[in-house]
């Protein structure tokens, strides 16, 4: 069973038994992941959209992208034919900043056989994987879902951990966001204060993760100052970024972290909600 990560070279033995899912996505294009998927694609995967699949609609309250209802996702997964103890393999064109996404909703449901596909849609292209164009026919499978509930955090949980210095929590969003120096998404600018900025391209080298030892290293500094049991919550702009710091810890033999799921684009929903500014 594959956890965390899988090469392209482990894949392209098993495009007949695993569950090979296509989560390409823009968050500028809405539609340009499905273009990119209808254009070729490694075969056998079945496409998933960030906005349709993976996120419920948008509340006045909520972030850019609620988290999905979890007996929706977990019908529309066994339509493509997941069943208990299928490995399933999730990639992106983004070296994982949406797979992750998909990764952490899986682990969410309680399916534990999931893993993102190192290096993406390049890394298949580069080791000469066969591409098609064809949307395969799926088998169904069964799947009942077991939530994880402690996986991801709620806005209340959060500031009750800032507040009592209970939690420790990661922003996976790029520096320059984090310190409000731009904000091209949102309508804020800043970070909540009391988070530590790990932008998720600190966990890569040349679009693939970094080695596990190197990646512990690297957390290990990061949270030394972490009361030891402190839990770990990560965010992001909207909850999806978030999770490819998640699975870089899992990576690193560090698990157990979990993603408040509103992230940014929640906090900044209530104006009495504190924000700040540089480092």
């Amino acid at each position: 069973m594959h956890t965390t990560l899988v090469s392209a070279e482990q894949l392209v033995s098993h495009l007949d038994d695993w569950l090979i899912l296509d989560c390409r996505f823009d968050l500028a294009d809405t539609e340009a992941g499905r273009r990119a998927y209808m254009a070729g694609h490694v075969p056998a995967a079945h496409y998933l959209h960030l906005d349709e699949d993976l996120s419920s609609p948008i509340r006045p309250d909520s972030g850019r992208h609620p988290l999905p209802d979890p007996a929706r996702l977990a019908a529309r997964l066994a339509e493509l034919g997941l069943y208990e103890g299928r490995q399933v393999v999730v990639y992106d064109d983004l070296a994982g900043a949406m797979a992750g996404r998909a990764w952490a909703l899986l682990r969410w449901l309680g399916h534990r056989a999931v893993a993102v596909l190192d290096g993406g849609w390049s890394a298949w292209c580069q080791q000469g994987g066969a591409v098609s164009r064809e949307t395969p026919v799926a088998q169904a499978g069964a799947f009942q879902p077991q939530l994880q509930a402690d996986y991801w955090w709620s806005v209340e949980q959060v500031q009750q951990g800032l507040a009592g210095a209970t939690l420790s929590l990661v922003d996976a969003r790029n520096s320059e966001r984090f310190r409000g120096e731009q904000e091209p998404i949102d309508p804020v600018a800043g970070h909540v204060p009391g988070a530590i900025n790990r932008p998720l391209t600190d966990n890569l080298r040349d679009g693939r993760f970094k080695p596990a030892d190197e990646l512990r290293a690297e957390w290990q500094a990061l949270l030394a100052d972490r009361p030891a049991g402190q839990p770990v919550v990560h965010m992001c702009g909207s909850g999806v970024t978030a999770c490819h710091n998640q699975l870089a810890m899992e990576i690193a033999g560090l698990p157990g972290s979990a993603v408040y799921a509103g992230s940014w684009s929640e906090w900044i929903r209530d104006p009495q909600r504190p924000v700040t500014t540089g480092r």
